[in-house]
C-alpha cells in the first residue's frame, strides 16, 4: 500500500511538470507548487528521489530549456539536492555533450552556480542519504578502492571525480586522451550508444555552429576545472586527495600537464592561461600557514622564522649557532671514552640532522653548514686537550671526516632514491615538486645542492678550519690536489704522497675545508668541480714544484706491483689509503700471502688507514674484523682449532685494535657487535688452550695462547660495561644508559642486524659502500656456542651478587689457587706457613720453585679465571690480617697480572664487589704501609671545588683539607696500588685503559674523598694527567650530591641562554654552554670547565635518570620566566596589553623572547635524550608531562599581563620540549629502527591532550600554559612530523580537532585532519566546508 502511495506521489510530480512544461508555467510557481505537494506528501526535502525523477525526465526526451529552467529552480530553492542533481547530469550529459553541446553547456552553468556551496549539504537532514547515492551513481567507492564510506570521504571523492571528469572530457575533445600514459579511464568520456537524436531541441542543425559550441564548451571546461583548483573550499579539498590519495592525484596531475602542454583551448582561453593552471597544481596550499591568525602570532613568527639572525634574534643565546645545539651535545657526548656503544653514531646523526632540519624549518644549506661547523668546533676543542687515557684527536677527527660525511651521505641519498621512484613511477617522466617540513621547499636534488652551498660557505668561517698540526700535511696535499686540477696538471697519487710544508708555498697550505670536500669526493657527494670554487685554493700551478725533494714509496708503488719490503711496510703503516682499491688490495694480501705478508698486511690495516683512512674507514675496520674470523684451511686436520694456527697473526690484528681512539672509532661506526662476536671463538679457542707453543713478535720477545686470549678477552670487555659499579645493581635507582649491556645484549645486536641487514631500501644503499670482496657469514650466534665464557660470565656475575663459595680441597681450581699463591707470594721468607685461601683450609702445597710452577701453570686459560676470585680472597684476607704487608699484595696482584692481564678482569670485578659489601676494614693511605696522597691532595681538592664552582655549583658541604688521615676501602687500596705499579707504555696502555674506567667509576661510587685520594695518587705518578684526574675527581660530587646535579644542570641553561651574572657566559649560546673544551689553557694551573662539558662528563655517574627529567622541565620553566623578565621590562609589558595583540609596541623584543624559548627547549630536550635515550624520552611523554599539567604549580602567581605573557611563553616552550624530545628519539621519518615504539607512546599523550579537552581530566597548571602548549605542539606536528600523526589512531585526531574548535583554532583542527591519512580525511573535508578556510 506504502508503494502505490509513494508512486502515486511521483506520478503526479511528473504530471504536473508536463503540465508546466506544455504551459511554459514560470519555474518558481512551478518549484512551489511541487514544493507543496511534496511536503503534504511527507517526502523529505530536498528529495534525492525528485532528483532522479527530474534529471531522467530531461535525458532525452524532454531537452527543453523550460525543463533546464525548472531543475535549476528546483536546485535552487533546495527542493532537489545540488550535488545530487550534479552528480546525475555529470553521468548523463557529459558522455554526451558531442551529442548535446547545449546540454553540456548548461551542466557547467550549474556547475559554476552550485559546485561551491556545500554547507547546506553537510548540515542537511539527508546528507549521508544522499552522499551514499552519489556513490552508487558515480561508483566513487569502487572507482578510488577506499574501504572508509565515511560522507566526508564521498564528499571529497565527488569533487575530485568532477573536475576529473572535465579534465578527461577537455582531453577527449581535442583527441589528447588517448595520450595519456594510463589507459584505464575511470570516466566515460562518449555514449555507449551511438545513435543519434535527428531532434535537436535548440536548433543546432548548422554543423559550424555546432562545432563553435563545442568548442567553446571545451574551453569552459578548463576554465571551470581552474576554478576548483583556485576556489577557497575546493582546492583545500583537493588538496586533501593530493596528500591521501597519492597514486589517483599522480595520474590526475599527469593528465592535466598533458593538457597544459598540448590544449589549443587552454591556449585560447581569456581567463585562464597554461602557467596559470600548472601553477595551481604545483602550489601545495598548505591547510595551515605558519602565519595563521588562528594560532598564536608569536609562535608563528619564531616558527616562520626558521634561522635565528633575523633581528629579533640578535640577543643572548640566540647566534647561529644554537640553533645547532643538540648536534655539539651528541658529538661531544659521543667522546666520552667511558661509554662504547652498540648502534652507529652514523644513523643516530642523521636522524638528529634531519629532526633539527624539520623542526628548525630549515634549507638544507643552513642545516649542513650547521653540521660542519658543529663539528669543526669538536675539532678545535681537541686542539690543546689535557693528557689522559680518553679518545682525543683521531676520534674528532673520524667524526668530522667519517662520521658525518656518512650522514650527509645517507641524507642525500635518501632523497634521490625518492627522486628514483619518483621518476619510475611516472610513465610521462614528469618531475614533481616535494615539500618538506617547515615549508622549505626541497624540490629533486636540492638536498645535495645545499651539500654544495654549505661547503662554500663554510670557507667564511677560517677561525674554524685551521687544521691541527698531526694533519697539516695531509690538508697541505689536498690542496695540492686541487692545484693541480685547476692547472691541468697530470700528476699520479705518488707526487701527493710526497708533498711536505717545504715543497709548497706559503699560500698554499691546506685547511680542513679541503679535508671536508676530499672527504665529501671520495663518497661521490661531490665532484672535482669543487676545485674551481671562489677562494677555494690560492696559489697559481706554477708555484707547486713538479718534482718533491725525495721520492718516498707508498701506496702508488703498492699498487703497481711492488712487494711488500720493509720500508714499503713502513711507509703504508704511517700513510692512510686514499682509496677503496688500495684497502682492498692490502686486505687480499692478508688473506692469500705468505704468513710474513699477512702479517705485514694486518699491520697496515691498523696503522694509519684505520684511524686517518676516512673515506674508507668503515671498510678497513670491517676488514680487520672479517680476519678475526679467518675461514678453515683445505688442508686442516687434527681436533685443534685452526685458529691457533693463526696466532701470530690474529695477535698483530688484536694489538692493533686496542687503542683508546679504536675502540671509540669502532664504536661510533657501530661495529661493536660484530667485532665482539669476531672475538668471542678467539677467546674460547686460546683461553682453552694449554701454553705449551710459543711465537715471537719481530723484536725477538715471545707470547703464548694465553698472551692472544688476554689480548682478545680484554678488548672483549672493554666492548660492554663490564666493571659497571655493583652499587648499582643493588640500589632503586634507574641505571644510567647503556648500563644494560652484556655479553647477550651484543651478540642479540649482531644477529638481528645482520638478518635485517639488506632487506631496507636504506640497507640497500649503504650496501653499495661496503666492499664487494666482503663476506660475512650471517648466521645467529649465541653465547652457548661458548661454554668457558658462559660460564665466566656466570662466575662474575655470581662474583658481584654474593660472597664467595664453593672451593673443593682437592680439585683442579684448588690446586690453581696454591700454584697462583705460591708464584704471587713466592719472594715472601715468612717462618710460618704458606699463605693458604681462606674458604680452602690446610694445604700441602711446598711451593717447589719457579720451573716447576711453570709446568703446573700450563693450564688453559679459563682454568686461571676461575681460580682467580679465591686467590683475590686469600690474598686479601691475609693483608687484612697482617700476613701480607699492602706492598707485597700489590706486588703479588702485578705477579698474577702480568702471568695473565686477562685476570685484570676478575681482578676489577672482585674488588669492586668487596667494595660495596663494605666488609673490609679501611686503608689508612699514611705512606708507611699504604701509598699516600698528602704531598698533593689539598692541591686536587682545592682543583675539585674550583670547578664546580666555575660552573656556578655550591657544594657547601664539601670537605677541604681535614687533619683525619686519608684511608680507602681496603679492596680499593689494593687496587689502586696495583695500577701505580704500572709503567705507562704501550704494552701496558691496552690493560690501563681497561681497569682505568672500572676503579674511577668505583671510586666515585664510594664516600667522599675516595676519587680525590686515587686522583692524588695518580697524579704523583703522571703529572702530565694532573688536569685530567682532577676533572675525573669532581665527578664524585654529583653522584652523591643530587642538589649539585640541579645547580649544574641551571648553570647549563642560565649559560646558554646569556642568564649567568658571570662575564663568561654573559653571551650565551653554544661557546657558554660548552666553551673550549677541558684543559690548561692557560699558565698558571687548570682552567674552569664550561657547565656543558662537565654534565656530559657526570651524567653517567648520577643513577636516577627520572629525576633528573623532572627538574630538566621544572628549570626550562624557570629560565622561560627569566628570559620573559630580562627580554622585557615592566614599562614596556605595561605598554604590550594595551595592543591588540600584544606585538606591536616592542614587538622585536618579544619575537627574541620566543626564539630564547625554542633555545633553551632544545637544550632541554638534549640533556634529556642525552641523560636517558628512548626510555627516558617515553617517560618523559607518557609520565613526567602529564602529571605536570595535572599538577599544581607556582610559576604562574604574577598577576597581569606580565604573568598571562610568562604563562603563555612556558606552553609553547614545553612544546617545542616534547617536540624536539620525540624528534631526537624517534625521528621524523615513517618507519626506523627507533619510531617502532612511537605510535603507542605518542598515542598514550595525544589520548591524555583529548581526554583533557573533552573535560575528563582536570588541570593543575595555568590555562595559558595548557592552551599554548596543546596548540603549539599539534602545530609543530603538523608543520614539521606529520608522518606521526599517520600514527595516531583516527578518533583521537577528531576528538582532539573538535576540542581545537572549541577554542577558535579552526585552522589548527583542519590541519590536523588533513594531515592524520585516509582515515580523517572526511572530516576533514567537513571541516573546510564548515569553516570556509
Amino acid at each position: 500500500m506504502a508503494v502505490s502511495v509513494q508512486q502515486s506521489i511521483w506520478d503526479t510530480v511528473l504530471e504536473v511538470t508536463k503540465t508546466a512544461q506544455d504551459k511554459c508555467v514560470d519555474p518558481l510557481m512551478w518549484a512551489i507548487q511541487l514544493s507543496s505537494t511534496l511536503s503534504s506528501a511527507g517526502v523529505s526535502l530536498p528529495s534525492t528521489e525528485l532528483a532522479h525523477l527530474l534529471v531522467s525526465h530531461i535525458c532525452w526526451d524532454n531537452n527543453l530549456p523550460i525543463t533546464w529552467k525548472f531543475l535549476e529552480k528546483a536546485v535552487t530553492v533546495r527542493i532537489a539536492p545540488p550535488m545530487l542533481v550534479l552528480a546525475l547530469l555529470s553521468s548523463r550529459v557529459i558522455p554526451n555533450r558531442q551529442l548535446h553541446p547545449a546540454a553540456y553547456r548548461l551542466y557547467i552553468e550549474l556547475l559554476k552556480r552550485h559546485a561551491f556551496s556545500f554547507a547546506s549539504l553537510i548540515n542537511g537532514p539527508n546528507y549521508e542519504k544522499i552522499m551514499k547515492a552519489i556513490d552508487d551513481i558515480l561508483h566513487l567507492s569502487q572507482t578510488f578502492g577506499l574501504k572508509v564510506c565515511e560522507p566526508g570521504i564521498l564528499l571529497l571523492e565527488f569533487v575530485f571525480s568532477v573536475v576529473w571528469q572535465l579534465l578527461d572530457a577537455s582531453l577527449d575533445d581535442e583527441g589528447l586522451l588517448e595520450l595519456a600514459p594510463e589507459k584505464n579511464f575511470r570516466w566515460p568520456t562518449r555514449p555507449e550508444d551511438m545513435e543519434i537524436d535527428s531532434l535537436d531541441s535548440f536548433n543546432e542543425k548548422r554543423a559550424e555552429h555546432h562545432e563553435g559550441l563545442c568548442k567553446a564548451n571545451t574551453i569552459m571546461s578548463i576554465e571551470i576545472i581552474g576554478e576548483f583548483l583556485r576556489h577557497k573550499v575546493t582546492s583545500r579539498i583537493l588538496y586533501l586527495a593530493r596528500r591521501n590519495m597519492p597514486l589517483h592525484w599522480d595520474a590526475f596531475i599527469q593528465r592535466l600537464r598533458l593538457l597544459v602542454v598540448k590544449s589549443t583551448a587552454l591556449r585560447n582561453s581569456k581567463n585562464i592561461s597554461p602557467e596559470v593552471l600548472l601553477q595551481l597544481t604545483s602550489d601545495t596550499r598548505k591547510l595551515l600557514t605558519r602565519k595563521c591568525k588562528t594560532v598564536s602570532q608569536e609562535f608563528h613568527a619564531v616558527m616562520a622564522s626558521g634561522s635565528l639572525i633575523s633581528s629579533a634574534d640578535q640577543c643572548n643565546g640566540t647566534s647561529r649557532s644554537a640553533l645547532w645545539l643538540p648536534i655539539d651535545l651528541f658529538l661531544e657526548d659521543a667522546m666520552d671514552g667511558t661509554q662504547v656503544g652498540a648502534n652507529s653514531a652514523v644513523e643516530t646523526l642523521t636522524g638528529l640532522v634531519k629532526a633539527l632540519q624539520a623542526v628548525n624549518g630549515t634549507t638544507w644549506h643552513d642545516t649542513f653548514l650547521g653540521l660542519w661547523i658543529a663539528a669543526l668546533r669538536l675539532v678545535q676543542r681537541e686542539r690543546d686537550p689535557s693528557e689522559g687515557p680518553v679518545p682525543r684527536l683521531d676520534t674528532c677527527l673520524c667524526m668530522l671526516l667519517c662520521i658525518s660525511t656518512l650522514a650527509v651521505a645517507d641524507i642525500i641519498e635518501e632523497d634521490e632514491s625518492e627522486l628514483i621512484d619518483e621518476t619510475e613511477s611516472s610513465p610521462c617522466n614528469l618531475r614533481k615538486e616535494k615539500q618538506g617540513p617547515g615549508n622549505v621547499r626541497k624540490g629533486p636534488g636540492n638536498v645535495r645542492k645545499g651539500l654544495i652551498t654549505s661547503l662554500q660557505l663554510l670557507g667564511e668561517h677560517e677561525g674554524l678550519l685551521a687544521a691541527p698540526q698531526s694533519v697539516q700535511s695531509i690538508a697541505n696535499q689536498a690542496a695540492a690536489k686541487a692545484i693541480m686540477f685547476v692547472s691541468g696538471l697530470s700528476v699520479g697519487s705518488g707526487y701527493y704522497e710526497c708533498v711536505s710544508m717545504n715543497d709548497l708555498p706559503m699560500n698554499c697550505s691546506g685547511n680542513m675545508r679541503h679535508l671536508i670536500v676530499e672527504a665529501c669526493i671520495a663518497r661521490n657527494l661531490l665532484d672535482t668541480s669543487a676545485y674551481l670554487w671562489p677562494g677555494y685554493v690560492n696559489a697559481r700551478s706554477n708555484q707547486v714544484p713538479r718534482s718533491v725533494s725525495s721520492q718516498m714509496p707508498g701506496w702508488s708503488s703498492l699498487m703497481k706491483g711492488s712487494p711488500l719490503t720493509p720500508s714499503l711496510v713502513n711507509a703504508l703503516i704511517a700513510t692512510p689509503a686514499s682509496s677503496l682499491a688500495e684497502i682492498e688490495k692490502i686486505y687480499e694480501i692478508a688473506l692469500n700471502g705468505s704468513d710474513d705478508e699477512k702479517i705485514s698486511a694486518a699491520t697496515i690495516l691498523c696503522g694509519a688507514s684505520l684511524v686517518r683512512g676516512w673515506s674508507i674507514q668503515e671498510n678497513t675496520l670491517l676488514f680487520i674484523i672479517r680476519l678475526l674470523s679467518p675461514l678453515v684451511p683445505a688442508d686442516h686436520s687434527g681436533s685443534e682449532s685452526h685458529l691457533i694456527d693463526y696466532a701470530p697473526f690474529l695477535n698483530v690484528l688484536l694489538l692493533g685494535l686496542s687503542s683508546v681512539d679504536c675502540v671509540q672509532i669502532l664504536s661510533l661506526h657501530g661495529l661493536v657487535p660484530l667485532l665482539a662476536g669476531a672475538l668471542m671463538p678467539i677467546c674460547e679457542v686460546f683461553g682453552s688452550s694449554i701454553p705449551n707453543v710459543k711465537w715471537a713478535f719481530p723484536t725477538g720477545e715471545e707470547f703464548s695462547c694465553h698472551s692472544v686470549f688476554s689480548n682478545a678477552f680484554t678488548l672483549l670487555l672493554r666492548l660492554w660495561r663490564f666493571d659497571h659499579p655493583p652499587i648499582e645493581n643493588s640500589t632503586g635507582d634507574v641505571a644510567p644508559v647503556g648500563s644494560q649491556q652484556s655479553p647477550e645484549y651484543l651478540l642479540l645486536v649482531r644477529n638481528c642486524e645482520l638478518a635485517s641487514f639488506g632487506k631496507s631500501p636504506k640497507d640497500q644503499m649503504k650496501s653499495m659502500r661496503f666492499s664487494k670482496i666482503l663476506d660475512f657469514s650471517l648466521d645467529p650466534i649465541f653465547m652457548d656456542s661458548f661454554p668457558q665464557l658462559k660460564r665466566w660470565y656466570r662466575q662474575h656475575q655470581e662474583c658481584i651478587a654474593s660472597t664467595l663459595c664453593g672451593l673443593v680441597q682437592g680439585t683442579t681450581v684448588h690446586q690453581v689457587v696454591d700454584t697462583l699463591l705460591t708464584m704471587m707470594f713466592r719472594k715472601i721468607n715468612r717462618s710460618g706457613g704458606p699463605l693458604t685461601p681462606a674458604t680452602s683450609g690446610s694445604t700441602n702445597s711446598s711451593g717447589s720453585g719457579v720451573e716447576d710452577m711453570s709446568i703446573r701453570l700450563s693450564v688453559p686459560a679459563w682454568d686461571i679465571l676461575e681460580a682467580t676470585p679465591f686467590v683475590l680472597d686469600a690474598a686479601l684476607t691475609a693483608c687484612a690480617h697482617g700476613k701480607l704487608s699492602p706492598r707485597e699484595l700489590a706486588t703479588g696482584l702485578k705477579e698474577l697480572a702480568d702471568f695473565l692481564p686477562a685476570s685484570l678482569a676478575t681482578i676489577v670485578s672482585y674488588f669492586a664487589a668487596e667494595v660495596t659489601r663494605g666488609v673490609w676494614k679501611p686503608a689508612s693511605m699514611n705512606g708507611t704501609d699504604w701509598p699516600s696522597p698528602a704531598a698533593n691532595l689539598s692541591t686536587v681538592e682545592q682543583q675539585v671545588k674550583k670547578i664546580i664552582a666555575a660552573t656556578g655549583v655550591d657544594v657547601p658541604s664539601l670537605p677541604i683539607g681535614g687533619s683525619s688521615p686519608a684511608t680507602l676501602p681496603l679492596p680499593l687500596a689494593a687496587l689502586v696500588s696495583l695500577t701505580i705499579t704500572y709503567k705507562l707504555d704501550k704494552a701496558s696502555e691496552r690493560f690501563l685503559t681497561l681497569v682505568g674506567p672500572a676503579l674511577s667509576s668505583l671510586a666515585t661510587s664510594c664516600p667522599w674523598p675516595c676519587m680525590p685520594i686515587i686522583a692524588s695518587l695518580w697524579a704523583q705518578k703522571v703529572r702530565r694527567w694532573s688536569d685530567f684526574l682532577v676533572f675525573q675527581a669532581s665527578r664524585t660530587v654529583f653522584h652523591h650530591n643530587s642538589d649539585a646535579v640541579v645547580q649544574l644542570l641551571k648553570s647549563c641553561f642560565t649559560s646558554t641562554l646569556g642568564l649567568s651574572s658571570s662575564n663568561i657566559y654573559s653571551n650565551g649560546g653554544v661557546a657558554a654552554l660548552l666553551g673550549h673544551g677541558f684543559g690548561s689553557h692557560f699558565s698558571g694551573g687548570i682552567s674552569p670547565v664550561a657547565p656543558g662539558i662537565l654534565y656530559l662528563r657526570v651524567h653517567r655517574s648520577v643513577g636516577d635518570v627520572l629525576f633528573m627529567t623532572e627538574e630538566i622541565v621544572s628549570l626550562l620553566m624557570h629560565s622561560v620566566k627569566d628570559i620573559a623578565s630580562s627580554g622585557l621590562s615592566r614599562e614596556k609589558l605595561d605598554k604590550l596589553k594595551k595592543t591588540k595583540y600584544g606585538m606591536r609596541y616592542g614587538q622585536v623584543s618579544l619575537a627574541a623572547a620566543m626564539t630564547r624559548v625554542k633555545v633553551a627547549a632544545s637544550l632541554g630536550a638534549s640533556l634529556v635524550w642525552t641523560s636517558g635515550g628512548l626510555n627516558l624520552v617515553q617517560s618523559l611523554i607518557t609520565e613526567t608531562l602529564p602529571s605536570w599539567f595535572i599538577s599544581v604549580h607556582g610559576l604562574e602567581q604574577e598577576s597581569g599581563e606580565s604573568g598571562g605573557m610568562v604563562a603563555m611563553l612556558g606552553g609553547y616552550a614545553l612544546a617545542y620540549f616534547a617536540v624536539f624530545c620525540g624528534t631526537f628519539a624517534w625521528g621524523v621519518d615513517l618507519a626506523s629502527r627507533a619510531s617502532q615504539r612511537r605510535p603507542k607512546v605518542l598515542g598514550l599523550h595525544l589520548e591524555f591532550l583529548a581526554s583533557t579537552l573533552d573535560g575528563k581530566i582536570s588541570l593543575g597548571c595555568d590555562v595559558a600554559t595548557w592552551r599554548a602548549y596543546v596548540s603549539g605542539f599539534v602545530s609543530l606536528m603538523v608543520a614539521c612530523t606529520p608522518k606521526w600523526i599517520l600514527e595516531i589512531d583516527a578518533d583521537v585526531l577528531k576528538r582532539m580537532s573538535k576540542g581545537l574548535r572549541q577554542w577558535n583554532e579552526e585552522a589548527l583542527a583542519i590541519a590536523l585532519l588533513g594531515s592524520g591519512g585516509v582515515g580523517t580525511m572526511g572530516a576533514a573535508a567537513e571541516l573546510i566546508v564548515e569553516t570556509k578556510i
